[in-house]
């Protein structure tokens, strides 16, 4: 996936059509500064507020064309190369590879119409106000000065401590330094702070305490014995979409009313009509049929004839969808993916699984683009024939007002026609999450036995 970026103004994807990037011009100024172009961190998706510069494919002095790819950015769904699309030359990279959580808009290089300005640029920095990043997490400005305490003369503690060394509690230190320093038990008065004004700041515990050959990373806990007991562990970094499926899934949880509906539905005949249909398709050369596809293409026939459940709340109305598009839940190395399938109430059985085949592959290759997963109307989590998963209750993917956690299917006993007759006959658990602003109960489970006939009567999904 290519973004293209012209070196002045706004751009567009030139397959992402409502992606934009932040770049302005630079003109001549008293710093000593040529024109030049400073190029933001572009947004790509709706959900993007930032990115991280996965590697730069050009390096500092290097001529750039009209098509070239400078870097691939990684976004919160994929990865994007970023083409230019002026001639130039690449001044400054100020983010360099691996740079992880940068704000949209914040720069990330420069890049120059001549090369004998490459060299002016060699300890150029953007400033604050024009990064497009919030402020670091170190007071980058120092604080009002603070002149040292004059006590009144009748101030008692002033008379008491005339000549006394300054407290802990008047040394000025960032509440983060202050925390580590408690953490590991160092005195903030043995540290020469390195801040504004003598602020003790984080690098100065780090400092201290690697000089003494501990370990930042982790403060050693004690016992109620008082004594110290090692605590082994990793910290994985979040990636960026981890990061926004933390982000989307927790405010589904909070502003979403959900609740449950559950069913068990014979699957006897659909596991029949399956291994009916994959023996034609083994016969012509076709692939598979999975019992997941034929649970997307009932859930889709079942939105078309309750399309109440088809729909997204806003605050001012009920949006009801003509289309339905099926997100369908996909696990990877790298993360949660929800690749969609467009119009799957229209589609064949053989057309839903090459579709999902080919979705789930690029999931894993993290090179889905924002078509691939966007404009879904409801999902479907299928943890059952992959992981063996009885039942679950699965969050919804907002906007989307409902989604079908699909469980494993098993055996059981039940009644047959004559009386001490007994029967085996396979079963799966569904369970259908809704949002009860956009779905009554009894909405739900008109949905939930239309999802159930066609399973148990799969022939009609063929009609």
């Amino acid at each position: 996936m290519r973004l293209g970026i012209p070196t002045g103004g706004v751009a567009y994807s030139r397959e992402l059509t409502c992606s934009q990037v932040q770049s302005r011009r630079g003109f001549a100024s008293d710093a000593g500064f040529p024109p030049h172009q400073e190029i933001g961190m572009p947004s790509l998706s709706p959900t993007m507020t930032e990115g991280n510069i996965a590697r730069w494919l050009k390096k500092e002095g290097d001529k750039v064309n009209p098509g070239e790819v400078l870097c691939e950015v990684e976004t919160d769904k994929a990865t994007v190369e970023m083409e230019c699309m002026e001639e130039g030359y690449l001044a400054k990279i100020i983010k360099g590879d691996g740079s992880k959580e940068i704000k949209v808009g914040e720069i990330i290089a420069i890049t120059v119409e001549e090369e004998e300005d490459i060299a002016k640029f060699k300890d150029y920095s953007p400033s604050t106000s024009d990064s497009g990043a919030p402020a670091a997490k170190e007071p980058a400005a120092p604080p009002p000065k603070q002149e040292p305490v004059q006590q009144p003369v009748s101030s008692p503690e002033a008379k008491s401590k005339p000549s006394s060394p300054p407290s802990e509690d008047r040394l000025f230190a960032s509440p983060l330094a202050r925390k580590m320093a408690e953490d590991h038990n160092v005195p903030l008065s043995s540290i020469k702070g390195t801040g504004p004004d003598g602020r003790i700041v984080k690098a100065d515990i780090e400092d201290y305490l690697a000089s003494r050959g501990k370990d930042v990373s982790a403060p050693t806990p004690k016992t109620k014995d008082g004594k110290l007991e090692a605590l082994d562990y990793v910290d994985i970094p979040h990636s960026q979409i981890r990061k926004v499926t933390a982000s989307r899934l927790l405010i589904s949880k909070q502003t979403i009313p959900h609740y449950y509906l559950t069913v068990d539905t014979c699957v006897d005949k659909l596991l029949d009509l399956r291994s009916q249909l994959n023996s034609l398709l083994e016969a012509s050369g076709g692939k598979r049929i999975s019992v997941n596809d034929l649970v997307i293409k009932a859930a889709a026939l079942a939105l078309r004839k309750v399309p109440q459940c088809n729909s997204s709340w806003t605050d001012d109305y009920i949006r009801q969808y003509n289309n339905v598009n099926i997100n369908v839940a996909v696990q990877t190395e790298n993360g949660l993916y929800v690749p969609v399938i467009r119009n799957a109430d229209k589609k064949g059985l053989s057309s839903i699984s090459s579709e999902v085949k080919q979705l789930a592959q690029k999931a894993k290759e993290n090179s889905l683009k924002p078509e691939d997963y966007e404009g879904g109307t409801f999902t479907v989590s299928n943890l059952g024939g992959p992981f063996g998963i009885k039942q679950f209750c699965a969050i919804i993917n907002p906007p989307q007002s409902g989604i079908l956690a699909v469980g494993s299917a098993e055996k059981r006993v039940i009644p047959s026609s004559g009386p001490e007759q007994f029967q085996f006959a396979s079963f799966i658990s569904v369970t259908l999450s809704c949002d009860h602003r956009v779905i009554d109960g009894a909405i739900g489970a008109e949905w939930l036995k239309a999802f159930k006939g066609y399973i148990e009567n799969p022939e009609s999904m063929l009609l």
